[in-house]
């Protein structure tokens, strides 16, 4: 298997990988603007806008569209990130044109009806709901909130219900031709797909495009400045929900591959350092596990637990230990399990059709070109033990906590008790001022 290239004058790039043995094929439009692209008083548009795309174009209603997809048995769906839109089915080999035809037009020639408009909004203010509802879910968003204090980054994704029922039909189109041009999308198929037919179909359709909108695109965002900071939130619940983390790595800078091994080594299953130690042998949590989000020019690494109101004290603190036992040494063994782990889980995906398309899509929006897998899997071999644990130190003692946790907290230590355990820094300004120093 190999990925084919091609792109269009007008800057959109066109990419396909034919997997033989496959009858059926995964495509879709990805589009470099996400969440950390809307401006002031746009706040969660990019989601309404994904939203709305399946709500009718000039030639097809809503129920069209879900019925021309469905009727050939096919799936189509979208997803809204932090610096990222996808609009991607699944379909039949045969069935590939009808499915370009579709994205296509919902990306080119949406209605945004005012009915339907107030209709969606009306669903994403439940989705807002339904969240804040959800502790396991919203101190995800908090815990980013002040990890990024006061910036884009650190938004949710859906908006605020002020700023989703401010939103208007025009507003829509105007975000839409801002940021969906050429220069920031890719169109992605694999599977059953034949590269020159997509490209044909593709540059029918949007090869006429302006290249760019004028408009400043991702390049041009403020860099992400890691703060880290404290939420707590006191609710009357069976559990509590806590988030510990710190500043991690930017896609496919160096140690991303090395904080992805970190996190499976410290929380990546039943296995890890932290469910053996924290839920295993102290039963101190029913739910535990580690994370590296990362983004196009910083990223988070962080710890995710959740426990009852009597283990508090004592959870956190051994959380902190465990991730400064990892900066004094991280095993040969220990490494040897996650590579695999990662070294399946890169295998494995690559017979997804669904998966491959989305890893194409998102290395040529961020990488600007296709890694191979012998490079990936060169990278994970060059990861040492003492690479690891030398990492370690630089994120969890160096580094500037962030701390979120929802539920019952007396018991909870402060931030400022777990940062003194780890010898972390008090924040940015320290941390520049050790780098002076050293």
């Amino acid at each position: 298997m190999s990925v084919r290239i091609t792109r269009l004058s007008n800057g959109l790039t066109i990419a396909t990988e034919e997997m033989p043995s496959l009858e059926s094929a995964a495509l879709g439009i990805w589009v470099k603007a996400g969440a950390r692209d809307e401006a002031e008083g746009e706040h969660g548009i990019a989601h309404l806008l994904e939203h709305m795309a399946f709500k009718g174009t000039t030639r097809r209603s809503a129920q069209r569209i879900a019925e021309e997809i469905e009727d050939v048995g096919g799936e189509l769906n979208a997803s809204t990130s932090v610096e990222t839109t996808a609009y991607y089915a699944r379909v039949m080999r045969e069935d590939v044109p009808l499915a370009l035809d579709i994205l296509s037009d919902i990306i080119l020639d949406s209605r945004f009806e005012p009915e339907e408009l107030e209709r969606e909004q009306h669903v994403i203010l439940q989705e807002i709901g339904a969240a804040e509802d959800t502790p396991d879910d919203i101190v995800f968003d908090h815990f980013q909130e002040q990890a990024y204090r006061g910036q884009i980054l650190g938004r949710p994704i859906l908006g605020t219900r002020q700023t989703v029922r401010s939103f208007t039909s025009d507003g829509l189109r105007s975000y839409l031709g801002g940021h969906y041009t050429p220069d920031r999308m890719v169109v992605s198929a694999a599977g059953a797909v034949d590269h020159d037919e997509v490209v044909r179909r593709v540059e029918a359709d949007f090869g006429t495009l302006p290249a760019s909108s004028g408009i400043p695109g991702p390049e041009a965002r403020a860099p992400a400045l890691y703060t880290g900071g404290e939420f707590r939130e006191e609710r009357d619940l069976a559990d509590a929900q806590l988030v510990l983390g710190f500043e991690g790595r930017a896609y496919y800078k160096r140690d991303f591959y090395a904080s992805q091994v970190l996190s499976i080594i410290l929380g990546g299953g039943m296995s890890s350092r932290l469910f053996q130690e924290v839920r295993e042998k102290r039963g101190l949590c029913y739910a535990i596990s580690a994370f590296h989000w990362s983004f196009s020019d910083t990223g988070i690494f962080g710890i995710h637990a959740a426990t009852g109101e009597e283990e508090l004290a004592e959870l956190a603190p051994v959380i902190v230990d465990e991730l400064l036992r990892a900066a004094e040494g991280i095993g040969e063994k220990e490494v040897m399990r996650a590579r695999a782990q990662m070294r399946s889980s890169l295998l494995m995906s690559q017979e997804s059709p669904a998966s491959r398309a989305g890893q194409i899509a998102r290395q040529l929006l961020f990488n600007g070109a296709i890694i191979e897998n012998t490079e990936l899997l060169d990278r994970l071999s060059a990861i040492t033990p003492e690479r690891l644990s030398g990492l370690a130190g630089t994120i969890f003692t160096q580094g500037t906590p962030t701390l979120a946790a929802i539920g019952p907290l007396n018991r909870l230590p402060s931030l400022e008790e777990l940062r003194h355990r780890s010898g972390a820094q008090a924040g940015p300004g320290a941390r520049t001022a050790a780098a002076a120093v050293g």
